[in-house]
């Protein structure tokens, strides 16, 4: 008995078999998505009784969608990524055109079009010849307009000559998927470029994956897509460049740091980011990799969420997905991810409680210390509440909140911190049931910000 069917990230090509037909009746959970698959859906797909999930996802199929059946439940139902497909207004696609009686069409068209042209030809010369008559001036057309020009188009040669052929010198950063380079563009612009290992295939998705989430969202604190350059042996990401790195080397390289407001600003940047993904965007988004080396800091030290190489764009009001790997990093994967696969928002509510207890205790949960049983949640719970200044960051007992303002209080600090604590055991909860929404968790961050600026002191 097939329950589970996962066929995605392959290179699959051509129509859907006919034999699937044999499993409609069985398959609870179907995944064709991110392979190469053309023609049409097929009508059969609507007897598919006991089905759950089907996952249709960037694809080349086209046409119009089967009526009736699973297609009529927007929840389980995943078609992104196949812009010919048509019909099904439920699911989000436009009305598939009727059809026309094209040969009529044509045959109208070789007689009512020439003369039409002909005419708006010379219309055009006569206005135009007459504007540089009257004004003596070059006419400036709207396509040469450079605000109007939505799509930036960068060339792989002007890559090569903004960073200097890939050197080593310009080097920000390299991972198992892909390098990043700072590159200085024809314009003056400072950019990453992000290039993928065209050799590994897990590279290839992640860069599809990626380009796909970025390109649908705009949000100020999200790593802003600038364009792309793809070909059979080259593909990269032109990205907003952030001048101050990582939080993963603020906080744990011994030539940075971050003092308490500095660290609760951050934390809200990025709470107002997946509050956005989770609930604001017209798909839900769920990131699935959160963690510092993924938090970027741009030139007022702004938090900007990145790398969105293994993220999942829900469809409808879908809850949960399963899927066949967990990619992600361990000490931040949430238990249900990494055991069942299956994918909701709590996963990134996990990874948030994990980050936010990291970025005020200064430990990984990767540390040496969390070994065998002990987890960097498991060693926090232990000192919360008696004894959480024993636990948080030395540093942050002694340092001012920033130049212009005196010294906190050690109570005002502690407090502060202790609801800090509180939150990040809070979205780190193992059962996905009892942690807090991302739209629950921004005005908490807001309300501790605010009452640790209220009783600080002023200079």
């Amino acid at each position: 008995m097939i329950r589970y069917l996962d066929l995605s990230n392959n290179f699959f090509d051509g129509e859907i078999p006919s034999s699937l037909d044999r499993l409609v009746i069985i398959v609870e959970y179907m995944n064709l998505s991110y392979n190469r698959i053309s023609g049409t859906i097929p009508k059969s797909f609507t007897n598919l009784g006991k089905l759950y999930s089907l996952d249709l996802s960037f694809n080349k199929l086209q046409g119009p969608i089967p009526e009736g059946g699973v297609f009529s439940n927007s929840s389980i139902v995943s078609l992104e990524g196949n812009p010919a497909l048509c019909g099904a207004l439920k699911l989000g696609l436009s009305p598939c055109r009727p059809p026309s009686n094209s040969k009529s069409n044509l045959h109208l068209l070789k007689y009512i079009l020439p003369p039409i042209v002909l005419v708006v030809l010379l219309l055009s010369c006569f206005c135009t010849r007459l504007i540089f008559l009257r004004w003596g001036k070059k006419l400036k057309l709207p396509s040469e307009d450079a605000s109007l020009n939505t799509i930036r188009v960068i060339s792989y040669r002007e890559l090569v000559r903004a960073t200097d052929n890939f050197s080593e010198a310009n080097l920000v950063g390299r991972g198992s998927f892909s390098s990043v380079f700072k590159a200085n563009l024809d314009d003056g612009l400072i950019t990453a470029v992000k290039v993928l290992n065209s050799e590994n295939q897990s590279a290839l998705r992640s860069f599809d994956a990626e380009y796909c989430a970025l390109s649908k969202i705009r949000h100020r604190n999200l790593v802003r897509i600038i364009s792309m350059c793809s070909n059979l042996d080259f593909k990269a990401l032109v990205l907003q460049f952030m001048p101050n790195g990582s939080l993963e080397q603020w906080l744990h390289s011994h030539s940075y740091y971050l003092n308490l407001l500095q660290r609760i600003n951050i934390m809200v940047d990025v709470s107002l980011a997946f509050e956005y993904l989770h609930h604001y965007h017209p798909h839900v988004v769920v990131h699935r990799d959160l963690k510092p080396s993924n938090v970027l800091l741009d030139e007022n030290m702004t938090a900007h969420v990145s790398d969105f190489g293994i993220s999942k764009l829900f469809l409808g009001d879908s809850q949960s997905i399963l899927s066949a790997t967990a990619p992600g990093t361990l000490g931040y994967m949430a238990p249900e991810y990494g055991s069942t696969g299956k994918v909701s928002r709590k996963c990134d509510v996990y990874s948030f409680g994990i980050l936010l207890l990291e970025t005020f205790t200064r430990k990984k949960p990767t540390d040496a210390m969390f070994d065998g049983e002990l987890s960097l949640r498991q060693w926090v719970t232990r000192a919360y509440p008696s004894a959480v200044l024993e636990i948080v960051d030395p540093d942050l007992l002694k340092e001012s909140v920033d130049i212009q303002r005196e010294p906190s209080s050690p109570i005002i600090v502690g407090q502060c911190l202790s609801l800090l604590i509180e939150l990040g055991l809070s979205c780190s909860r193992d059962s996905p049931q009892k942690r807090i929404q991302m739209r629950d968790v921004v005005p908490k961050l807001q309300k501790i910000k605010n009452d640790f600026l209220s009783k600080s002191p002023r200079s």
